[in-house]
């Protein structure tokens, strides 16, 4: 199984968002969640909750897995 990399995440994060065409204000809005804390997640000072992953995996039609970096598979 491979491991998780740690920064993995955020990098993912800001992919499929500008893969998405989205500024981080427009992703915060859709999500419910403040720019700030879309900004902390993006340059890896803070971490989602498990709630938030997920919902980040939804909107992106991504499974957790792949955000985590657990799978190269979408």
């Amino acid at each position: 199984m491979k491991k998780p990399v740690k920064n993995l995440f955020r990098i993912r994060l800001v992919q499929l968002r500008e893969e998405a065409n989205l500024t981080q204000k427009q992703f915060a809005e859709a999500v419910k969640i403040s720019n700030s804390t879309i900004n902390r997640y993006e340059t890896g000072i803070r971490e989602p909750d498990y709630d938030t992953l997920i919902l980040f995996a939804d909107f992106f039609k991504v499974s957790t897995d792949y955000l985590l970096g657990r799978t190269d598979k979408k």
